[in-house]
């Protein structure tokens, strides 16, 4: 099972961290995998959700730990290219991540390769043991871990 820290938020929303390096690290060095907000503007690559705010290196994003939700096209393309793990998505209700994965927009129906998105916002996380999928992507991750785990 994958567990998946939103935007590196582990213990719930924290917008003023929220993809900064050294906050994904912090979630990677817990054992967690995170998913991060990547953009590419004249040939360099950047993590933020509403904008391009932290320059980031490419070798960075290589870790197949980081799932990088692309937000402009540049940064999609380019990622596919370098052959990072990467996904494209707005409101539509499926989404395939570049290795096969199936990023489930939250509350829509799972299986075996799915990943649960933010299932905080749309069920009782404390249940959350009986779902089919292979991944959650939560801000909650931590609690979510703890309660699959016991």
């Amino acid at each position: 099972m994958f567990f998946i820290a939103h935007r590196g938020n582990i213990n719930g929303p924290n917008a003023e961290l929220e993809n900064r390096p050294a906050y994904l690290l912090e979630a990677l060095d817990k054992g967690f995998d995170v998913e991060t907000d990547v953009w590419k503007y004249d040939d360099k690559f950047y993590l933020g959700h509403d904008s391009p705010d932290y320059e980031i290196n490419i070798e960075f994003l290589k870790n197949k730990k980081i799932w990088c939700h692309a937000k402009n096209i540049g940064a999609l393309l380019s990622l596919l290219e370098l052959d990072v793990k990467c996904f494209w998505h707005q409101d539509d209700d499926y989404t395939l991540t570049s290795d096969g994965y199936v990023w489930a927009y939250p509350g829509r129906p799972l299986e075996g390769k799915s990943i649960c998105v933010m299932p905080e916002g749309v069920m009782d996380i404390n249940n959350i043991d009986q779902l089919e999928c292979c991944g959650i992507c939560s801000d909650v991750v931590g609690e979510i871990r703890d309660n699959i785990n016991g």
